[in-house]
């Protein structure tokens, strides 16, 4: 897709896993819905607070704090998405694909100020702008950048927390051969297949695998490595 920017993310696992960016437009909307829904709240405390008295000590509290707190405490419990963020499907995530550390939210935040309110967010657009990752200066600081995810898409990835059931047929018994390891590497290229639209994992660790077991299935590259899960799972269950 034309102007699309992407990073490339070496996971836990060493596996290179390639990322789209969230563009510039894509977060500045997510601000506009986060700013609209401050001023929706403002406006609410303001009619509830001139049908209530509140000295003005709690009235600069109810104001400020959630103005201060609002896009720190919605990524640590929103897992990186402010509710902007998820209308426009971007989230923050660490630069090695992992959700941040408390600590890495608390940095972007400290540094949000100057990012966001510093030249009425010039320094975070250029920042952006000249990251080859995407990062502003809050991100720099925690490691961090802010990616698109796609939207939910109803798969059969269930399959991998299902039970087995004893009647299941194993397809390839070469599976036996793989490591713990090895199937989270799978695990891995099927959860990033389901989260982000991202086939090349897929189709590259289902091709490893192949070779790696000396077999060949004409079976889908997600399916292949469905079944191929399920199967170490059974027959390891069964040692």
């Amino acid at each position: 897709m034309a102007g699309m920017q992407n990073v490339n993310i070496r996971t836990a696992q060493n596996v290179g896993i390639e990322y789209e960016l969230a563009g510039l437009g894509a977060r500045m909307g997510a601000f506009a819905i986060d700013v609209a829904i401050m001023i929706a709240y403002y406006i609410a405390l303001s009619i509830i607070l001139s049908r209530i008295g509140l000295d003005s000590l709690w009235m600069g509290m109810l104001f400020l704090l959630p103005a201060m707190l609002y896009h720190l405490l919605c990524e640590i419990f929103l897992n990186g998405q402010s509710i902007g963020k998820k209308q426009m499907n971007i989230r923050v995530v660490r630069l090695d694909g992992s959700s941040p550390t408390i600590g890495g939210y608390l940095l972007r935040w400290l540094l949000r100020p100057i990012d966001i309110s510093l030249f009425s967010g010039g320094v975070a657009v250029l920042a952006i702008a000249l990251s080859k990752k995407g990062q502003r200066l809050g991100d720099m600081a925690a490691n961090t950048t802010v990616i698109k995810v796609a939207r939910e898409v109803k798969v059969s990835s269930h399959e991998l927390i299902k039970n087995l059931q004893e009647e299941h047929k194993v397809t390839f018994p070469e599976a036996r051969q793989l490591s713990d390891v090895e199937i989270n590497v799978i695990k891995e290229a099927l959860l990033v297949n389901k989260q982000h639209a991202n086939n090349k994992p897929v189709f590259a660790v289902a091709d490893k695998i192949k070779k790696h077991l000396n077999i060949s299935s004409d079976l889908p590259p997600v399916k292949f490595l469905y079944t191929i899960v399920k199967d170490y799972k059974y027959i390891t269950s069964q040692q």
